[in-house]
């Protein structure tokens, strides 16, 4: 009889099953109230119309930075690697120890 109609009162109410479901999610409401909110702020601060700048401005600013001449890095300042010092991505020290000689940890 597990799968069988349960013998009930004939003038009690059938229970319901799914009562408290919705009840489960209002945990749920205050963050998706938050997230719509914040939505409806971010595209009116990005709408159309505001921050733009005149393409001619933009042209001319664009030229401005080209003609400067570029800055030197650190990474431009190094000396460049010849074709024996070419890296494998493995790091080696270097042999500047006495042959004859171990180190141990204690």
């Amino acid at each position: 009889m597990a799968g069988g109609p349960r013998a009930r009162l004939a003038d009690a109410p059938a229970p319901d099953p799914y009562a408290d479901r919705v009840e489960i999610l209002w945990w749920l409401a205050p963050p998706v109230v938050a997230t719509g909110l914040a939505m409806g702020w971010v595209s009116w601060l990005g709408r159309a119309g505001r921050g733009q700048v005149d393409p001619e401005v933009a042209a001319r600013r664009l030229g401005d930075a080209m003609a400067r001449p570029p800055r030197v890095t650190r990474a431009a300042a190094r000396r460049p690697t010849t074709a024996e010092e070419r890296g494998t991505g493995i790091a080696v020290r270097s042999s500047s120890r006495t042959p004859g000689t171990t180190r141990r940890a204690s």
